[in-house]
């Protein structure tokens, strides 16, 4: 069946990881939302969405993740994003996501941005 995605929700390093495999559409909607309400249930502060397995975002996938970032900051949760192609990384920019989402090429790059920044917060 088109249309199918599967996400799953894992912890390492000091961050929830989701994983997105599948397509970012209207029918995502439900599982994306669930995945995250889990993850902020279980109290996670740095939240790290990754499209290494996405094929595909369409405008209601944008919509759903402009959804979560609302919800993110009213949460104060960091949301780090990756394994995004350069066309989403670029689409991502001109609808203002990257403004409250930090985009990383992969999902050690954005592990990594967390490790720093424990690391500056021990050391202050």
């Amino acid at each position: 069946m088109n249309g199918e995605i599967r996400v799953t929700v894992r912890f390492e390093k000091g961050a929830t990881i989701i994983d997105l495999a599948g397509d970012v559409t209207t029918f995502a909607e439900e599982a994306i939302h669930k995945a995250y309400q889990d993850a902020s249930s279980d109290g996670a502060r740095n939240i790290i969405f990754n499209f290494r397995e996405g094929d595909y975002i369409n405008s209601a996938g944008i919509a759903i993740l402009i959804g979560i970032v609302t919800e993110a900051r009213k949460r104060d949760q960091r949301l780090l994003m990756t394994g995004l192609s350069s066309h989403f990384q670029k689409i991502f920019r001109m609808v203002g996501l990257t403004q409250y989402a930090d985009l990383y090429p992969t999902l050690e790059d954005a592990l990594a941005s967390l490790d720093v920044e424990y690391q500056g917060n021990e050391t202050g």
